[in-house]
C-alpha cells in the first residue's frame, strides 16, 4: 500500500460497527488504557490533544488529567459518540481533522497518538512528528501507543513508532519505552 488510509475506510468500519475496534468491551484494550495511564503518571497536564480519538473512551480518561482536552478524528460517526460520552466533561472538545494535512491550532503538553500511526505511510508519520513537534510546549509529553499486529495497513506498529522516533530525534527525548503482549508503548518529551 502506498498510500496513508483514507476516511472512507474508517467511515465503512463505524457503518458495520459503532464500537469497531471493542474499546468499551475488550478485556485487551481495557489493560492497555491502565498501563498507558500508569505510565503517565499523576502529572496534570494544562492542555492535551488526542489524534483519532474514535468514540471517546480513552478520551475520558485521559480527561481527568487535564484542564482542557481536545480530542480530534475524521469521521463524523465516532465523533458523534465521544462527544455523547464525554457529554459532562465541559472542559474536553471535539473536532474533525484529518492529519496530518490539517492540525489543531494551540499548544500542548500532551499529545497522545495512541493506535493510529500504523494506518499512515512513512512520509505521512515524518509531516505528523513535525506537526506534533510544532505543537508541543516546552517539556511537554507525546505518548505514542502502536498494535504489534499485522493487518492491511501501510506499515507496521512498529515500524510506524521507529518511523516517529527517527523524526523526532534530537527534537523529542525518549522518557519511557515498553512492549506488552500485542502493542508497543513509547514515552517522548521535549526539552524543558
Amino acid at each position: 500500500m502506498t498510500r496513508s488510509h483514507e476516511p472512507t475506510h474508517f467511515e465503512r468500519l463505524y457503518q458495520s460497527n459503532p464500537d469497531p475496534w471493542g474499546y468499551l468491551t475488550n478485556a485487551y484494550e481495557a489493560g492497555k488504557y491502565d498501563h498507558t495511564l500508569a505510565v503517565l503518571g499523576d502529572t496534570r497536564f494544562a492542555h492535551g490533544l488526542e489524534v483519532g480519538c474514535s468514540i471517546g473512551v480513552l478520551t475520558a480518561m485521559l480527561a481527568e488529567r487535564c484542564d482542557a482536552l481536545l480530542g480530534i478524528d475524521v469521521v463524523a460517526q465516532a465523533l458523534e459518540a465521544a462527544r455523547s460520552h464525554n457529554a459532562t466533561r465541559t472542559w474536553v472538545r471535539f473536532d474533525c481533522v484529518r492529519v496530518p494535512d490539517a492540525w489543531p491550532d494551540g499548544r500542548f503538553d500532551l499529545i497522545a497518538l495512541s493506535e493510529v500511526l500504523y494506518y499512515f505511510v512513512p512520509s505521512d508519520i515524518d509531516r505528523i512528528a513535525d506537526r506534533v513537534i510544532g505543537s508541543l510546549c516546552p517539556g511537554g509529553t507525546v505518548l505514542l501507543v502502536n498494535w504489534l499486529g499485522h493487518g492491511d495497513d501501510p506499515v507496521s506498529g512498529d515500524e510506524a513508532a521507529s518511523r516517529f522516533l527517527q523524526a523526532a530525534a534530537g527534537r523529542l527525548d525518549v522518557a519511557h519505552q515498553d512492549r506488552r503482549p500485542g502493542y508497543r508503548l513509547d514515552l517522548l518529551r521535549s526539552p524543558g
